[in-house]
């Protein structure tokens, strides 16, 4: 009977355990899976969403926006005009071992920089322009001009390790100083990430993530209602009701369209303008978003950003005047090519779908390209000889609050995402990224505002909100950058 009791008692044991561990890990769904993980490379949300709990930054931001210390141990100075100095907090370790020191942040900055990577994160850094470790702590960050934005930029900024980051699997299997480790990558189906037991700041309450990736909304939703996982982004507006917790706040995410103005039908700005005045956003507000957006106010920047040009209003909705504008430019019955992806953001088909609907009522031949994430990004950062589609959906996020990132994107010629070759936007948005006069730096970008909004670079659309679902068994508190901060999470 003893012997009975205790082989049961050790059946009980082995069959809680595996609970217990599950107890304090999370899955969380994501709409795309991760192009790469190595930090410096992509321009991917889905990337992001897994680094930022494997790697540090010099800088951070609170849940409403406030930058603060990172790895950096007090506020960085301005040497001179082009240099500022970071001190950093010692005694940190990568998880192989290397120093987080001077020479690490120095050595990323110069591998983000270097043309071979050739990153699609330099909109974020167009001003670096070098680094220097002055001593074991201290680093110097020197920038092509005046930058006063250089410490916001570091929030976005990643530090890797000089060696590891050198290795061919780094992108595959990346190495931080976050507080999660790199577990595992199982392509196509999950990302598992373990919490670091030793991790400077205490270990986390999450013990371990695994991040899953779902394109379709419903699919989503059903993991979740099953008891599947416990975060799923891009909840649809219509589901927050059905799910256990739900959370909505308004985001960074501007939906819009870049339109080709060096080419193709849309080469004219009355094409342009008529895309614009075709389509009704308080409609898409209202019944595609059902309220979880709001219109935007003709131009690529949120009211809180620095740059934002507040007597510039949205295009009203006007489709008689998009038929003239097309009559007027020989085009009523062209045919315009609409590129974009699924999955990726909150109704980014949906959203594409109506849009292409509401050109084909002004009397365009609307062919809409909808593309896996990875092939769509290919169009959008490295079009096959230099041509550009005649319209790109894209979703523009910029967590340094700034214009500076969203212009040197999509509005300066030279951005990996921009349509146009007009010589002025790159003069004005160049003068602007090193002005160190406030208002004059202001009035050049609402310069860049108002040219945009007339000559119709984009059709502007909407500013969405995040939305998230939850299990009933975690605890998070939605920060204003969307960022999925595990270390902030717990479980009931």
């Amino acid at each position: 009977m003893r012997s009975q009791f205790i082989s049961w008692c050790v059946a009980a044991i082995v069959a809680i355990t595996p609970m217990a561990a599950w107890a304090n890990d999370i899955t969380i769904v994501i709409g795309s899976e991760p192009t790469t993980l190595d930090p410096h490379a992509a321009d991917d949300g889905g990337e992001k969403a897994v680094n930022d709990n494997v790697f540090d930054t010099l800088m951070v931001r609170d849940t409403e926006g406030n930058l603060g210390l990172g790895i950096a141990s007090a506020w960085p100075t301005q040497i001179d005009p082009n240099t500022w100095e970071f001190t950093i907090e010692p005694g940190i370790t990568f998880h192989n071992g290397e120093p987080l020191n001077a020479e690490a942040v120095a050595f990323s900055v110069e591998r983000m920089i270097d043309p071979e990577l050739n990153s699609e994160q330099l909109s974020y850094f167009s001003t670096l322009s070098g680094a220097q470790a002055i001593d074991d702590l201290t680093v110097q960050i020197t920038t092509s001009g005046p930058d006063p934005i250089l410490p916001a930029r570091m929030y976005y900024f990643m530090i890797v390790p000089p060696e590891a980051s050198q290795s061919e699997d780094f992108a595959q299997a990346p190495i931080g100083s976050g507080p999660y480790r790199f577990v595992s990558w199982d392509r196509g189906n999950q990302i598992v990430l373990e919490a670091d037991p030793d991790y400077r700041g205490g270990a986390p309450d999450i013990t371990g993530v695994t991040y899953r990736f779902i394109e379709e909304s419903g699919t989503r939703l059903s993991t979740l209602l099953a008891g599947e996982v416990d975060l799923v982004t891009n909840l649809l507006p219509e589901f927050m009701g059905q799910v256990p917790q739900a959370a909505s706040m308004r985001s960074l995410e501007h939906p819009m369209v870049l339109l080709n103005h060096d080419g193709g039908i849309t080469a004219d700005t009355r094409v342009r303008q008529a895309l614009n005045y075709a389509i009704d956003k308080e409609a898409l507000a209202s019944a595609l978003f059902e309220g979880q957006a709001q219109v935007e106010a003709g131009q690529l920047l949120g009211p809180t950003y620095f740059g934002y040009n507040e007597d510039i209003s949205a295009y009203p909705y006007d489709p008689d005047r998009a038929r003239e504008l097309l009559a007027e430019a020989g085009a009523s019955d062209g045919q315009i090519t609409l590129v974009s992806t699924s999955g990726r953001w909150l109704k980014d088909r949906e959203l594409t779908e109506v849009i292409g609907g509401y050109w084909s009522a002004i009397g365009l031949d609307v062919d809409v390209q909808i593309y896996e994430f990875d092939e769509y990004l290919q169009r959008l950062f490295r079009s096959e000889d230099g041509q550009r589609s005649d319209a790109i959906f894209i979703v523009s996020g910029n967590e340094l609050l700034d214009a500076d990132r969203s212009f040197s994107a999509y509005l300066a010629p030279s951005g990996f995402g921009a349509s146009n070759s007009i010589p002025q936007m790159e003069e004005w948005i160049t003068a602007a990224r090193t002005e160190i006069d406030l208002d004059q730096r202001q009035a050049i970008y609402e310069e860049v505002v108002e040219y945009a909004h007339e000559e119709a670079l984009l059709t502007f659309l909407l500013n969405i909100n995040n939305i998230w679902g939850m299990s009933e068994r975690l605890s998070w508190e939605p920060r204003v950058d969307g960022k999925l901060f595990v270390s902030t999470m717990s479980v009931e």
